[in-house]
């Protein structure tokens, strides 16, 4: 493995973002930055044998700041929703910001770890990144002092793992998630309604118009939502389904067969012939087509459009915190938070 960092310039505030980019044997490589631990590149060999980056992000630290489709975030402290900004953890009320159409809160609100600078360490012999954060007690609305870290790993086999650990000295919500917009075909080939895309899920967790899980899993059976076998993405997508509606396309947690670590999602680049095996060892994927990619301009002036990436999103159920009937995104006092998720990539045949 080989780690090489680089300046990717400055922050409003002045504080200095490095890129880390670990490369391993194959010539696959993935990039990092400190700024927000996000995903900024990840070049994978194609059927020809080119190296294509297939996650959509950005070329300056400027555009990561405003970042509205959240290409290649580490969310935190909570992914996806909560009802009303609120929850209730051992009798003590807290209400974060309302920052999805003054009604929800959406990935912990305006002040995400993805805007937050890192400290970075890196592990040449391993091919990881490590970055941490401290984040106080009363952050964004969350109690305790949460001590978390994320670590990206590149392996020889082109899979790309990504460890989740925390500690808080107060019991919280820890419901981390990685945002990364994949396009098997590369970044700035345009849409993924081509792409196939198999789900391990014989369920999926229906949502209200505001994106709000009714508190029940639902069968896939009959529904758009059924990728137990793998079809391509645009198949169902614009069918007459009131699911479908009140999220603009496919914006839905899976509830993921199994427990464990396990294989949970296969995707196929139509044109690259790139594939991606998804891994990991919790409940549930939220599955976005990409429905509303808007913002500055991408990576090599790249103007992404709707559907021009698609995301699979490892968590808890959106809402969990709320819902009794889901597995609970608590974390106690002084426990640790471990979880990991990992992306393989291959080529078809």
């Amino acid at each position: 493995m080989k780690i090489e960092s680089s300046s990717f310039g400055t922050t409003k505030d002045g504080s200095k973002v490095t890129a880390y980019t670990v490369t391993n044997s194959k010539g696959a490589y993935m990039t990092a930055i400190d700024y927000g631990a996000v995903l900024k590149n990840l070049g994978m060999p194609g059927k020809d044998g080119s190296i294509i980056d297939v996650v959509l992000g950005y070329d300056d630290v400027a555009s990561y700041e405003l970042n509205p489709p959240h290409f290649g975030a580490t969310i935190g402290r909570n992914g996806n929703r909560i009802e009303g900004g609120a929850f209730s953890l051992d009798g003590t009320d807290y209400q974060l910001a309302k920052n999805e159409n003054d009604r929800n809160n959406l990935h912990s609100g305006p002040d995400g770890y993805e805007f937050r600078m890192w400290e970075a360490a890196a592990d040449e012999a391993a091919g990881s990144i490590t970055f941490s954060l401290v984040s106080p007690d009363g952050d964004q609305g969350f109690p305790g002092e949460f001590r978390v870290s994320v670590t990206y790993t590149l392996t020889e086999d082109n899979g790309v793992e990504i460890v989740y650990r925390g500690v808080s000295d107060h019991t919280t919500v820890a419901n981390m998630t990685n945002h990364s917009y994949f396009n098997l075909n590369g970044h700035d080939s345009g849409l993924i309604m081509k792409h196939k895309l198999q789900i391990a899920a014989e369920g999926y967790v229906p949502v209200d118009e505001y994106a709000i899980p009714y508190g029940t899993v639902e069968s896939v059976e009959g529904t758009p939502f059924d990728f137990r076998t793998a079809k391509e993405i645009e198949r169902d997508a614009f069918a007459q389904d009131e699911q479908l509606a009140h999220t603009g396309g496919f914006d839905h947690n899976f509830a993921l067969d199994g427990s464990g670590f396990r294989k949970v999602a296969h995707a196929e680049g139509d044109v690259s012939g790139i594939t991606m095996d998804v891994y990991t060892d919790l409940p549930g994927v939220q599955f976005y087509a990409g429905n509303a990619i808007s913002g500055p301009v991408g990576k090599g002036g790249c103007d992404y459009q709707k559907r021009s990436g698609f995301c699979l999103e490892t968590q808890y159920f959106p809402n969990s915190v709320n819902v009794l009937a889901f597995e609970s995104p608590k974390l106690q006092e002084g426990e640790e938070y471990s979880t990991k998720t990992c992306y393989v990539f291959g080529i078809d045949g």
